[in-house]
């Protein structure tokens, strides 16, 4: 298997994981929606519907595989999806963290691009 699905295998298979998890506990207003785009490598986990007269939209989780690297662009996880990538053997140099800035992620142990 080639690095590329390697790699959105592993993305699929955590993010299916967490919404599973997530949907145990459902807000019937609120529509839970994984969207895996292979040919793009994009993939989000987002949550859409009204509540209380108000609309909701919000991104959980957005990564894309960019040059070979898993960039996480979103993440609102509690145990943080850089966290399920290394347990899944990702090393650091193949994850950005790109919700931070160029010069932020230098401070960090992952790759800066």
């Amino acid at each position: 298997m080639d690095k590329l699905t390697h790699y959105q295998n592993i993305i699929k298979e955590i993010l299916t994981k967490y919404e599973k998890i997530s949907s145990q506990v459902p807000d019937y207003d609120i529509d839970e929606v994984l969207i895996f785009d292979d040919e793009r490598c994009h993939y989000l986990w987002f949550n859409i519907g009204w509540k209380n007269d108000r609309r909701i939209k919000a991104i959980t989780v957005y990564i894309r595989i960019k040059n070979e690297k898993i960039y996480i662009e979103e993440d609102w996880t509690e145990e943080g999806m850089a966290n399920e990538l290394l347990n899944e053997g990702i090393s650091v140099n193949d994850i950005v963290l790109a919700f931070h800035d160029p010069q932020t992620r230098k401070l960090t142990e992952f790759a800066v691009a």
